[in-house]
C-alpha cells in the first residue's frame, strides 16, 4: 500500500472513531510538542504531575496538577472540525475560524459531560471561567485555523477558545469589542473544576 493511500484510509477510519477514543489514541504517542493540556476534573490522563523545573510556564502561573491530558496539534485537528464566521473585534469583519467544540476537548479529556466549569488560560496569563453549559450554549470552539489557514504563535493561536457572537441575540446587541472577553486567543491550558 501507497504511503498516501494508507494516510487516506487511516484519516477514514480515524474520522469513524468516538471522540474520546480518537484523543486517547492519537495523544498518547504525541510527536509534536503538546499545544494544549487539560487538567483538574478529567480522566486517566495521558502525562504525568507538574514538573516545577521544566513546567516554566505552568509554574510562574501557580498550575498545580498531578496528572494532565495533552494535545499536539494533531490530536486537537483529529476531533471533529465545526466552522464559525464570527465578526472580530480586530478589524470588524467576519472570518472563518474553524476547530473543535469546546465541549468535545474537554470530553476527549475524560471531563465530566455536565456540572463544571472551564478555566481557560492563554499564553499571556489571562485566564476566563466559563460553564461548560455556556460552552456548549454559545458552541464555542478551540480553533486551530483562521481563514483556512493555521493560527501562528504570536498571532490569535495556535489555538483560540471562541464562538460565533453573531449568532447569539444577547451578544449580537453588544458592540464588537465587547463580545469576545470569554474567549483568551493564545490557548494553552483548561482546568477542568467543579461548577
Amino acid at each position: 500500500m501507497k504511503k498516501r493511500d494508507f494516510l487516506a484510509v487511516s484519516a477514514v477510519a480515524a474520522s469513524m472513531l468516538p471522540t474520546g477514543l480518537l484523543a486517547q489514541q492519537t495523544s498518547k504517542n504525541l510527536r509534536t510538542p503538546a499545544l494544549l493540556t487539560v487538567t483538574g476534573l478529567i480522566g486517566k490522563g495521558n502525562r504525568g504531575a507538574l514538573d516545577a523545573a521544566l513546567d516554566q510556564m505552568m509554574t510562574k502561573q501557580k498550575i498545580k496538577f498531578d496528572k494532565a491530558f495533552v494535545f499536539d496539534f494533531a490530536a486537537i485537528t483529529a476531533l471533529a472540525k465545526v466552522e464559525i464566521r464570527p465578526t472580530l473585534e480586530y478589524d470588524n469583519k467576519p472570518h472563518q475560524l474553524s476547530g473543535p467544540l469546546l465541549s468535545d476537548v474537554a470530553r476527549a479529556a475524560g471531563a465530566p459531560a455536565a456540572g463544571t466549569r472551564l478555566l481557560l488560560r492563554a499564553v499571556d496569563g489571562y485566564n476566563v471561567a466559563i460553564s461548560l453549559a455556556d460552552a456548549q450554549k454559545y458552541r464555542f470552539i478551540v480553533a486551530t485555523h483562521l481563514d483556512g489557514r493555521p493560527m501562528p504563535l504570536g498571532g490569535l493561536g495556535p489555538l483560540w477558545a471562541v464562538y460565533d457572537a453573531d449568532r447569539y441575540a444577547d451578544m449580537a446587541v453588544k458592540p464588537v469589542t465587547d463580545r469576545f472577553g470569554l474567549c483568551p486567543w493564545g490557548l494553552y491550558h483548561i482546568e477542568v473544576q467543579p461548577a
